[in-house]
C-alpha cells in the first residue's frame, strides 16, 4: 500500500534577530491571517465573531482581550486580521452567516518586528509615512510601502512596530530593515 505524503510548510526566517544601533528586528511567530471585506450592516456580528469591534475609522487597530488577535482597518470595508494563536479566523467568520468575504492569507504574509528607539527612524529609511507620536500612535495602522514593496505598518508601542509583509518579498524587507538599521 503506498504511504501518503504530507509536505509541512517551514516559517521563512524562524528565529531570526538582528541587532544594529538601536534597533532590533525579529521574525515573528506564526498566525492565521484573513484579509476581510464586509458592508457595514454585518460588522456587528463579524466583531461579535471575531470577539474583537472591527474598527470603522483610517488608520486604526483593535485588539482581542486576550492581545492574541488583532484586526488592522486597511480600507472602508476591508481589514486585515492577525491571529497569533492559530485560530481558524474564516471559520469563525463562515458560521456567522451574514455578507462578507474571508481569505485565508496566513500562507502569504509574514511580520517582522521592529524595535527599539531607531525604529521609527529605521522604516522611514523606506516608508514616506510621518511615525512620529503624534500622527502615528500606538494602535495606528497604515497599508503603506517600504522601499520598493507594500506592507502593512502596525505601531505596537511607542517604540515597537510589526511590519507585515508578503512571504516573497519578506527577503528583501529583512534586507532593507538590517541595512537601515546599521545606517541609523
Amino acid at each position: 500500500m503506498a504511504e501518503i505524503a504530507f509536505a509541512e510548510r517551514r516559517q521563512k526566517h524562524a528565529g531570526r534577530k538582528a541587532s544594529a544601533g538601536h534597533v532590533t528586528l525579529t521574525a515573528a511567530g506564526p498566525a492565521s491571517r484573513i484579509v476581510l471585506r464586509a458592508p457595514d450592516l454585518s460588522l456587528a456580528s463579524l466583531s461579535h465573531a471575531l470577539g474583537l469591534a472591527l474598527p470603522t475609522a483610517p488608520k486604526n487597530s483593535a485588539v482581542s482581550e486576550s492581545r492574541s488577535r488583532r484586526a488592522l482597518w486597511l480600507g472602508p470595508d476591508e481589514w486585515l486580521v492577525i491571529d497569533e494563536g492559530g485560530a481558524n479566523l474564516a471559520g469563525l467568520c463562515g458560521a456567522v452567516g451574514v455578507l462578507h468575504s474571508a481569505v485565508d492569507v496566513s500562507h502569504r504574509n509574514l511580520a517582522i518586528l521592529v524595535e527599539g528607539p531607531g525604529a521609527a527612524a529605521c522604516l522611514n529609511a523606506g516608508c514616506p509615512q510621518d511615525l512620529s507620536l503624534q500622527a502615528f500612535p500606538v494602535g495606528a495602522c497604515s497599508r503603506t510601502v517600504l522601499g520598493k514593496i507594500e506592507v502593512v505598518l502596525l505601531r505596537t508601542a511607542e517604540a515597537a512596530f510589526r511590519v507585515e509583509v508578503w512571504r516573497s518579498f519578506s527577503d528583501y524587507a529583512w534586507d532593507f530593515l538590517e541595512e537601515s538599521a546599521r545606517d541609523g
